[in-house]
């Protein structure tokens, strides 16, 4: 496939961040909850601008917007105002994707997404609440500058399942494409993604056509803390912790599986975002292997598929930087469940810059599928993203 061929296709990027602005909360939350809102101030032993929430320390502010950073994770902009415009000015995104050939992109928090069990700490219930539909709120408006081209999908606060329900149908309603969820429940100390307790949660997704995406790092993120040994290096441990959360969907796709939920909700839609491809068809080789080996076809015989096979029905993967396990995949898997991302502007988006071996997306696609069918790449690109998002 030639250059020409691969810039007629609108691709739908269905992993991208926007960095949060620092009055995201305070705001927009009710003036009674004050400095309990999550905010943003310079952290003097870190000499940079962080986000605190009830007096503790969340993150670098501007940790994720490493798009064309000069410098190799994990050192990161020291404000947001060090970080390219693109990362959280919507007028400046919508010029990188017309420099990268992105048509649509699907649109992912930071703060409050791997920090999730900070939330559930705060002690008034409400305001957990109130958070989470702040950001909502927030990315709804941040959409409305380009609403064919932003998509928004939906933060909940899953730790409660009756304001998880009411937050569905108040996103849907305000036009959200989907929903976030958290890969493993069970590391805040709720039931597993196998358990019935989500059955309303499932049901509410498949009533209105909400695909339920798992992006990693979004269950134990102990290895934010402990990524590995001083003595071995601070980018060598970097490298580790990534490669390390990639893999943390195998688990969610098992449960998913073994745990009756595809059965149960045959039209629903699951994606595992920013984990890549390459292992898949290893996974679900093992998982039919085990299901018959272990005798899973006799115990359920209701379950009229292979885990192979629920896999095709409606669960998706996502890629980025590969390149030889990526045509392996599509070669083995077939083109009907890969997705493509650019995870911009995290660490290892591609997003080039002095310090990352990233290509722009279309030329990293240009090398990468040369020789691939325009009806394939079609549907890796556009075609399966528009289908699962519901956009033109």
């Amino acid at each position: 496939m030639g250059a020409t061929a691969i810039n007629e296709i609108p691709i739908i990027d269905v992993d991208t961040h926007v960095i949060e602005p620092y009055d995201l909360w305070t705001s927009r939350l009710a003036s009674k909850w004050g400095d309990q809102a999550p905010q943003v101030r310079w952290d003097d032993a870190a000499e940079e601008d962080a986000w605190f929430l009830g007096g503790e320390r969340l993150g670098a502010a501007a940790g994720s917007a490493m798009a064309g950073y000069h410098e190799y994770p994990p050192h990161h902009p020291r404000r947001l105002d060090d970080a390219d415009p693109a990362t959280w000015d919507a007028t400046a995104r919508l010029a990188r994707m017309d420099e990268y050939g992105i048509e649509a992109q699907i649109l992912y928090p930071n703060v409050g997404l791997f920090n999730a069990g900070r939330v559930m700490g705060l002690r008034d219930s409400e305001l957990q609440v109130d958070i989470v539909r702040a950001y909502n709120d927030w990315q709804t408006d941040w959409s409305s500058a380009a609403p064919d081209r932003f998509v928004p999908v939906s933060s909940l606060p899953f730790w409660d399942l009756g304001a998880t329900l009411t937050e569905i149908e108040r996103c849907a309603e305000m036009g959200h494409r989907g929903v976030i969820f958290t890969q493993n429940p069970m590391a805040f100390g709720l039931p597993g993604l196998d358990e019935r307790h989500w059955d309303p949660m499932w049901a509410a997704c498949q009533e209105r056509e909400l695909p339920v995406n798992f992006h990693i790092a979004t269950g134990d993120n102990g290895l934010l803390a402990y990524n590995g040994h001083p003595d071995n290096g601070k980018h060598a441990n970097y490298a580790s912790m990534g490669v390390s959360f990639f893999m943390g969907n195998a688990r969610t796709i098992a449960q998913l599986i073994c745990g009756g939920v595809c059965h149960r909700f045959p039209s629903l839609d699951f994606v595992s975002v920013e984990s890549g491809i390459g292992w898949i068809p290893f996974a679900l080789s093992a998982l039919d292997w085990q299901w018959k080996n272990c005798g899973v076809h006799l115990e359920h015989p209701e379950y009229e598929l292979l885990p192979s096979e629920f896999f095709q029905r409606q669960i998706y993967g996502c890629f980025w930087f590969e390149d030889a396990t990526a045509k392996a995949a599509l070669d083995i898997l077939g083109p009907d469940n890969i997705l493509y991302e650019t995870d911009f502007p995290h660490p290892t988006s591609m997003s080039p810059g002095p310090a990352s071996g990233a290509m722009r997306p279309d030329d990293y696609l240009e090398q990468t599928f040369a020789g691939t069918s325009e009806d394939v790449l079609r549907k890796i690109l556009h075609d399966n993203a528009a289908r699962l998002y519901k956009l033109p």
